[in-house]
């Protein structure tokens, strides 16, 4: 893949209209990545790294998968509950503070992961990670007008 299509991707990110494109690819993106075992995505994984986190919904009591990007920090990734720079924190996120219990589907492999809200200092390390991946997480955060959440996904041991 050409160097410059990543850097045009993240540019673009900070678009107005881009987190509404994202909102209605992200459907076929779950559904690319769960039946080529992670293989394929909308962008493609040299573009931007993802994985599927499946949480419990704290409603219902059912698994609920969303596509998410990742930064990885030592053997843990990280997410970043953006929304696209809505408002109001995703769902998955809410799940994940009443269930840290989750799994995690990186390039086809499953992984049971327990999850973690990062605060001050570990914030800003992570914010340094996320922000790298993906820059518009910066411009997400202004536009929503709250503090992004960023877990920490550890691998479960045992």
């Amino acid at each position: 893949m050409a160097e410059g299509y990543p850097a045009l991707v993240r540019k673009l990110g900070h678009t107005y209209w881009f987190p509404r494109l994202g909102r209605i690819l992200v459907p076929v993106d779950r559904f690319l990545q769960r039946t080529s075992k992670g293989r394929l995505t909308v962008l493609g994984p040299q573009v931007l790294p993802q994985l599927l986190l499946t949480t419990c919904g704290r409603q219902t009591g059912q698994p609920r998968t969303v596509a998410l990007l990742y930064a990885r920090h030592g053997d843990d990734y990280l997410v970043v509950a953006s929304n696209w720079g809505q408002q109001h924190h995703p769902s998955w996120s809410a799940n994940l503070l009443a269930e840290p219990k989750a799994q995690i589907e990186v390039d086809g492999r499953t992984t049971a992961v327990t999850a973690r809200l990062t605060e001050g200092a570990e914030r800003q390390d992570s914010w340094a990670a996320v922000t790298k991946v993906w820059p518009a997480y910066d411009t997400y955060e202004a536009r929503s007008g709250r503090t992004l959440r960023v877990f920490t996904l550890e691998a479960t041991r045992g």
